[in-house]
């Protein structure tokens, strides 16, 4: 059995539980204090690492009696952050060993705040530990570091799910779960359910076996100039178009992008339209918030009409070498918009969706244009 000491995140007990795979009931844990050393916040990630430091004192958990399978599972969680076991002696006079971060991993900033943190990212780091935990005797360290981004990424999307709008008179019965396995998991992922569900008439169905892509949250921003009366769109190759063997797997869509942790929809939006395009927002305006395909998908859409300033040398390629992006811009005058979108030429859901919206609101739009540079148009 062994003594370990959490300075940082594994302070907040849900998580301790996440990690554990058991109640804060049977987790032997009390408040102690390791001296000469400081917690502090990294420019990596919404996470402390302990560093010497004379004279300072860290606040924490000593949790005690630890099994191996619960350094096990502690290893596996801690070791996508880098972190080590070393031998500590705490203010106490009790003997603990703390996860230390390896040398020149993660940039030291200011004090680490649990109390910020938890307001901040306790939620999604809960969700984020739920899937790494599960992969807990099937993947290693190194597989489970190379996914994290996005795990993270999927947590972030449940944690925007928690505040979705829409629902209103809809059914709000009752949702059992039986069982859920992982059949895939890479940069996207696979579940497969057992679940039965309350139905209309008040009963619950049979058991129902379904499976579900498991995506992220996304921004998608039409880029829409009200004084020269043009939209930017871009064109990249899209996967779902080979795979269906379409014969034009380049498409025409809005600028898009995931929503990163911590992100919020309108602040994606506005780093997609840099990155993808090269351009810069003046203002958004929301179009809906909907599920790409809400049978079989939990991919979630938060769609914009970005007013922006569109001269003709707005075009170009674009994208991020990182992500291996491809992307071309174009612009067309919403005259030739309506006229691809009318003779179903857009094959792309959010695409129409957005200028449909825009030729309800382009009127109203139109009237206050954002400041733009008039050229050749």
């Amino acid at each position: 059995m062994k003594n370990l000491f959490f300075y940082g995140t594994l302070r907040h007990v849900p998580l301790l539980e996440i990690v554990l795979g058991r109640a804060a009931r049977d987790i032997e844990f009390t408040p102690e204090y390791l001296q000469d050393h400081a917690a502090l916040a990294v420019a990596e990630g919404p996470f402390p690492c302990v560093v010497t430091r004379a004279g300072a004192v860290t606040n924490g958990l000593l949790v005690e009696g630890l099994s191996d399978t619960d350094i096990a599972r502690l290893d596996f969680y801690e070791g996508s952050f880098a972190y080590d076991l070393r031998d500590v002696t705490l203010a106490g006079g009790q003997s603990a060993q703390v996860y230390f971060p390896a040398p020149g991993v993660w940039t030291t900033g200011d004090p680490w705040d649990l109390a910020e943190w938890e307001n901040d990212w306790a939620a999604l780091s809960c969700f984020a530990a739920r899937e790494v935990m599960d992969y807990f005797g099937k993947y290693t360290v190194e597989q489970v570091a190379k996914m994290f981004p996005m795990i993270r990424t999927r947590a972030a999307a449940m944690v925007n799910a928690a505040q979705s709008k829409h629902g209103a008179g809809t059914l709000h019965g009752a949702i059992d779960v039986q069982r859920i396995d992982r059949a895939y998991t890479n940069y996207f992922a696979l579940n497969e359910y057992q679940l039965r569900h309350e139905r209309f008439d008040g009963t619950m169905s049979g058991v129902l076996e379904r499976a579900v892509f498991v995506a992220s949250d996304a921004a998608l921003v039409l880029p829409y100039d009200p004084l020269r009366d043009r939209v930017m769109v871009v064109e990249q190759v899209r996967m779902g178009a080979i795979a269906r063997g379409d014969r034009s797997v380049w498409q025409f869509e809005p600028i898009a992008g995931r929503v990163d942790p911590g992100e919020t929809p309108q602040q994606a939006a506005h780093r997609e339209a840099a990155e993808e395009a090269g351009i810069t927002l003046q203002s958004l305006e929301p179009v809906a918030e909907v599920y790409a395909s809400p049978g079989d998908s939990t991919e979630f859409f938060y769609i914009y009409v970005g007013l922006a300033d569109l001269p003709d040398k707005a075009t170009g390629v674009g994208g991020l070498d990182t992500e291996d992006e491809d992307i071309r811009s174009h612009l067309m005058s919403f005259d030739d918009l309506m006229a691809m979108v009318d003779t179903q030429q857009a094959a792309n859901a959010p695409l129409v969706m957005a200028a449909y919206w825009l030729a309800r609101h382009r009127d109203r739009l139109r009237l206050v244009p954002p400041k733009a540079t008039p050229n050749i148009t």
